[in-house]
């Protein structure tokens, strides 16, 4: 079954090559089917190493393979190859995967449309007026492999959405686990304090199989949840986890914004329709800091890639920029005269890595710092605090100590018996857009694109776990999201089951 599997991803690879999903291709197919028919002959005998043993997993070029190339789509790191591999790839190894090769993505994981690459954009297959649409991003190559079939599951990473995003607008699903669930050594940083490996996935059970296989503590990274935590989390969840049967689903008021695309508004009316029919509860809740969120979010993620993108330099990473000419106008350089650090990065990064690396440094300055950066970790905070007062399960890692049992013939004052277990949302403000749209909105104001992650960025900054799933929506490719408390991945990953088996009717729906 393995090899069978295996041969049909091969041939869309190379059917689909032209969509520039894959940059690095570099297993060979011999040595594929090799390891697949290993993997049927060990399921032949009963003795499977894992239940994706055989399968091939695409990885995002910004997750290190050992002695392959890692360019993280940017000019900077086009001939370096690793020295090891990231932890996920070992434990993926270790199940038996077969690695598919490594996918496209936004340049160091910036972007929402996997357009600011060095390799040259990722191109879905569909269309909207005979004009290509985007695949969404940073993870479109990882989200376009897997939505035409090209692999069985991919691996990307989350950010701000870059697993979620691409997900709901290639039709897949994309799971961004609780922040320090799965090892991030061996992934090259962007906001250390965000990044997030997420898995993408045709259904729920095969995102469920991959996370399955690289969660777990890894002490090679410092924020990898330590097995005490683990075990405190496992523990706190036994026994507060919500019946399976019927869940509590909020509805935030603030996602309920006009610029929300009306087919978006009809697909997740339609589906929070259909679960309350099955016995589920729809509560309206509020989370009043998610615009605030977005904001906090672009001054925190830059801050941090301003600083982990230092080393890029010619001299620690990358190649040096050649010396300017004595005839060279070095008005018209990038960069500053002779100064090798200034001149190497500005011909280097691509515009938007240096926008954003522009916005960090200064909100790192001494003179905005305050201002800016500070306050943006209160804004993140008061996200944070937002999900733990609508939340009926109490964050794992902020319990309280146990209050005294109420005397006999009282009630408890708890009154978390109002809050939900999950929110259902839609992952995206708009179907995916042209991508020549993109460049005129680039044009007209460069900040535009960041409103993409209104929704998905407020569970990263909270660190939760999401999962966005596709759902029935006229034709079009929508994905709602379910948010769980932090730790409860199994409880998203159930409700995320739940969604994706809605059928519902293409209809005008109740009011929200």
């Amino acid at each position: 079954m393995s090899v069978q599997q295996a041969k049909q991803c091969l041939k869309k690879q190379v059917e689909y090559s032209r969509l520039n999903a894959f940059v690095l291709p570099f297993t060979s197919p011999e040595s594929v089917l090799q390891r697949c028919q290993d993997a049927d002959e060990r399921q032949a005998n009963g003795t499977p190493l894992s239940p994706i043993d055989g399968k091939l997993i695409a990885i995002k070029d910004n997750i290190c393979i050992l002695h392959e190339r890692t360019t993280c789509a940017s000019a900077f790191l086009q001939r370096y190859r690793s020295p090891f591999s990231a932890t996920v790839v070992e434990k993926l190894n270790a199940a038996g995967a077969v690695i598919a090769g490594k996918t496209n993505l936004d340049e160091f994981g910036m972007g929402s449309h996997s357009v600011n690459s060095v390799h040259g954009p990722v191109k879905p297959p569909w269309s909207e007026r005979g004009k290509g649409r985007t695949a969404g991003g940073s993870s479109g190559g990882s989200a376009l492999a897997v939505g035409t079939k090209q692999c069985f599951a991919a691996l990307g990473t989350d950010t701000g959405g870059s697993v979620r995003l691409p997900a709901a607008w290639t039709g897949t699903v994309g799971f961004k686990p609780s922040y320090g669930m799965v090892s991030r050594f061996g992934v090259v940083a962007y906001a250390n304090s965000l990044d997030t490996v997420g898995v993408m996935a045709p259904d729920i059970t095969t995102a469920k199989q991959v996370y399955s296989q690289i969660r777990g503590h890894d002490a090679l990274d410092p924020t990898s949840l330590r097995p005490p935590t683990l075990s405190r989390i496992h523990t706190h969840l036994q026994q507060s986890r919500p019946e399976p049967h019927q869940v509590r689903i909020g509805v935030p008021l603030e996602y309920l914004v006009s610029e929300l695309h009306p087919t978006i508004r009809t697909a997740w009316s339609l589906a929070l329709q259909s679960l309350r029919k099955r016995g589920h509860t729809i509560r309206h809740i509020s989370l009043p800091s998610t615009r605030s969120a977005l904001s906090a979010y672009y001054v925190i993620a830059p801050a941090e890639a301003s600083s982990n993108l230092a080393k890029y330099d010619g001299v620690r990473y990358g190649d040096k920029a050649s010396p300017p000419s004595s005839t060279d106008d070095n008005t018209n350089l990038r960069g500053k005269g002779n100064v090798l650090f200034s001149r190497t990065r500005g011909a280097q990064f691509g515009v938007e890595v240096q926008r954003r690396i522009l916005l960090g440094s200064y909100a790192l300055s001494s003179t905005a710092i305050d201002n800016y950066f500070i306050r943006a970790q209160k804004v993140r905070r008061l996200a944070q605090r937002d999900f733990n007062r609508v939340f009926a399960l109490p964050h794992p890692l902020l319990l309280p100590p146990p209050a005294p049992s109420p005397p006999p013939g009282t009630t408890s004052d708890d009154d978390r018996g109002t809050g939900v277990d999950v929110i259902i949302a839609p992952t995206s403000l708009r179907l995916a857009p042209v991508v020549a749209d993109l460049e005129r909105e680039k044009d007209e104001d460069p900040t535009r694109q960041f409103y993409e992650d209104l929704y998905t960025v407020p569970a990263s900054l909270a660190g939760l776990p999401a999962v966005s799933v596709p759902v029935e929506a006229g034709g079009e490719n929508v994905g709602l999201q379910v948010i769980g408390q932090f730790g409860d991945d199994e409880t998203v990953l159930r409700v995320g089951r739940k969604v994706e088996e809605l059928v519902t009717k293409w209809d005008e729906p109740e009011r929200l």
